[in-house]
């Protein structure tokens, strides 16, 4: 009976010199940096560019910037739409109400 008791010992002894290895191998090989993958950095980049999106829009353009596609382009504006857009912006810089920001708009919007 020692005698099996004995070989138990050192069998279990081995056991645990052999293993030992292999475990202190992992922790050190899951803690070094890894690379990112191509989805993760598509991530990165997309959450960089809906900076300042909110609720729906922020939810719409992150699903299309992650899935590749590209940003729709700004839309040109007319050159009659550019003079109302400006109109409009100096008009209500000028705090202009009622009668005296249509004439100002009309007079504005012809002049060219």
């Amino acid at each position: 009976m020692f005698a099996s008791t004995r070989a138990l010992l050192i069998a279990t002894a081995l056991s645990g010199f052999i293993a030992a290895p292999v475990f202190a191998a992992t922790p050190a090989a899951s803690a070094a940096p890894t690379a990112k993958t191509a989805q993760q950095e598509r991530m990165t980049t997309c959450n960089k560019d809906a900076a300042g999106k909110k609720g729906d829009e922020r939810k719409t353009f992150m699903s299309s910037c992650l899935k590749g596609e590209k940003a729709e382009p700004e839309k040109k504006l007319t050159s009659s739409q550019e003079r109302m857009k400006t109109c409009n912006a100096d008009a209500s810089a000028k705090a202009l109400k009622g009668d005296a920001r249509k004439t100002y708009m009309s007079t504005c919007l012809k002049a060219k």
